[in-house]
């Protein structure tokens, strides 16, 4: 439980700091009114989920006993929803623009190492305690409503925060068939880190 404890604390500590520090750069980036780049600010997958992976470690942290985020199927529903922030920013997303200085900084905190010390927390405190298989389809409503958000908003304001979700420049076509690549990710993740515990709660008996 320690061991845990400070994990958390950690994991805690620099996901608040990069989300601080983000929230810092995006308003004084001055490319359109404050009200509005905050709104932008928590239309970002990356953000929302790492804000989610924040209150769950500073949760577990603090209130270790908590009955949500210390449920098997909440922390595992996290990995999956930060390791694919992690795997479509490093495998889509990087190339497209190289941020300098404490950007670079937080960039790689949000991308790379929060999903992997997530996973890492997974890994050690998670794995071995069994989930059904049938789970993985509540853990795909939350980017469900975050797809829903983005293009309906989208299609007023004519902000999309990512590319392949941008209506106005590939088409509603193409978007949906980037969403369905999406979130056979989050699928097949899901049943990944769903087998594995069910695996590992098997060779235990």
């Amino acid at each position: 439980m320690k061991r845990s404890r400070s994990f958390m604390a950690a994991l805690s500590l620099l996901g608040w700091f990069a989300l601080i520090a983000q929230f810092y750069l995006m308003i004084n980036s001055g490319v359109a009114p404050v009200p509005e780049l905050t709104i932008r600010f928590f239309s970002y997958f990356t953000i929302l989920t790492n804000l989610m992976v924040a209150v769950c470690s500073t949760t577990l942290w603090l209130y270790p006993g908590s009955r949500f985020f210390s449920r098997a199927g909440t922390l595992t529903a996290i990995t999956v929803y930060i390791l694919v922030v992690g795997i479509i920013y490093n495998v889509v997303l990087r190339l497209l623009w190289q941020p300098h200085g404490l950007q670079k900084i937080v960039d790689e905190l949000l991308h790379s190492v929060i999903p992997l010390l997530f996973l890492l927390y997974w890994v050690l405190f998670t794995a071995r305690r069994r989930m059904d298989w049938k789970q993985c389809w509540t853990w795909l409503l939350y980017p469900l409503v975050y797809f829903i958000f983005i293009l309906g908003r989208g299609s007023f304001s004519g902000f999309y925060p990512y590319p392949f979700v941008d209506a106005a420049r590939i088409g509603i076509p193409q978007v949906l068939v980037n969403a369905l690549g999406v979130t056979g990710i989050f699928l097949l993740l899901s049943l990944l880190f769903i087998g594995i515990s069910r695996y590992l709660t098997s060779t235990q008996k």
